[in-house]
């Protein structure tokens, strides 16, 4: 768990979440049940965070649900998910979720089905 802690640097509460969105917990509680984001619990209190990068400009990275959606399909769990999209990849380059950001969701969710094969 360490790794992915340190792979993704900025980590947020859910209430952080809450706060960056402007919206109430329990929005941030459905967005977490509709898998338009995903959580782990990381640091010494076990507390379910979310990766800063999944938040841009006060919402949801506008792609972030689908890709989730086809790591899903493709047998990642949360965890791991999380570790694909913040890996850096020489061939993007960067990571899938700085792709993501920049608005290359395409590319991205092309390599994540191809991790079903």
């Amino acid at each position: 768990m360490k790794e992915i802690v340190e792979l993704v640097g900025q980590w947020l509460t859910l209430p952080d979440v809450a706060e960056e969105l402007d919206v109430d917990i329990r929005r941030v509680h459905r967005l977490l049940d509709e898998r338009a984001i995903i959580s782990v619990r990381i640091g010494e209190r076990n507390i379910r965070s979310i990766p800063g990068d999944f938040l841009q400009d006060g919402s949801v990275v506008e792609s972030l649900k689908g890709t989730l959606s086809v790591l899903l399909d493709a047998g990642y769990s949360d965890e791991e998910s999380i570790s694909w999209l913040f890996t850096d990849d020489d061939s993007l380059p960067g990571t899938p979720m700085n792709a993501l950001r920049s608005g290359r969701k395409t590319e991205i969710r092309r390599r994540a089905q191809a991790l079903a094969w």
